[in-house]
């Protein structure tokens, strides 16, 4: 089953949540569309934030989306109703042990979900066992290893650290996106492919200074504050000092950058 969600499920994480895929919808979905009729199994689909654009893009296919928490069911339940979407149903489920027949869909999608497993591969699998020969996967993972920043901070990337040591120690990886090519390929998939997408912030990208590097990435590191101070991992005023770090990129002269890392493939 899926590890513990590092970053919980409070209300701010899913702002948190819908902030970044509005933020990010056209760096990472612009390019997935699937044909009428076909049928898509997003696994892992949270509280729906991937969901909707990837139903939007879209619309004649049919998603089924599914995640392990019913709260999240829900939420993202909602969030498809709000937008008007009628090519969704939402269901709740462990990816691991999901009640369709082999060969039930056309095309897999999982956007943020393998960074929590601690059995990946296995998860991939089971999974392409759903999907028909012929059939594709994309996977889509961001790599907290990838984050640097001007004005450069050793305290921010200490607490960035924190938020990745509580995610292995949860069983996941943040830093997942880089091995997503290899896993694809251990898990039988074929026509592997992965191209990386680059978040890159300065003062000229308001948007994206307040969607991404505030709102988005910091939002994420901030949240683990209490888990990470008790658990030893920081001391108080060196996370707090990290975090104010962080939120110095966002002033005029600073500048972040990011990558996730998006992986195609096939069912032979």
């Amino acid at each position: 089953m899926v590890n513990a969600y590092v970053h919980g499920y409070h209300p701010r994480e899913n702002t948190r949540l819908q902030d970044q895929a509005s933020t990010l919808e056209e760096l990472l979905h612009s390019d997935t569309q699937y044909p009428p009729g076909c049928r898509i199994l997003e696994a892992g689909c949270g509280v729906g934030a991937q969901t909707v654009p990837l139903a939007r893009n879209s619309p004649q296919a049919m998603v089924t989306a599914v995640d392990i928490s019913e709260n999240s069911a829900g939420e993202a339940r909602r969030k498809v109703a709000a937008a008007g979407l009628t090519n969704v149903r939402v269901l709740q489920g462990d990816i691991f042990n999901l009640p369709f027949q082999p060969g039930s869909f056309d095309h897999l999608f999982l956007c943020f979900v393998l960074e929590h497993l601690s059995r990946p591969v296995e998860a991939l699998r089971i999974l392409k066992d759903f999907i028909k020969p012929g059939g594709t996967i994309t996977a889509i993972e961001g790599d907290h290893g990838s984050a640097y920043f001007y004005p450069d901070s050793a305290a921010a990337h200490k607490a960035i650290s924190c938020q990745v040591e509580l995610q292995k120690r949860a069983g996941g990886n943040a830093m997942i996106g880089r091995a997503l090519y290899p896993l694809l390929c251990q898990a039988g998939f074929s026509e592997v492919s992965v191209s990386p997408r680059m978040v890159y912030v300065d003062s000229s990208k308001p948007e994206l200074v307040e969607g991404f590097t505030r709102r988005t990435f910091t939002a994420m590191i901030e949240g683990v504050r209490e888990q990470a101070v008790k658990s030893g991992i920081i001391k108080l005023g060196d996370f707090e000092a990290g975090v104010r770090d962080l939120y110095r990129t966002t002033e005029e002269d600073g500048v972040f950058c990011y990558t996730f890392f998006k992986a195609t493939g096939r069912k032979g």
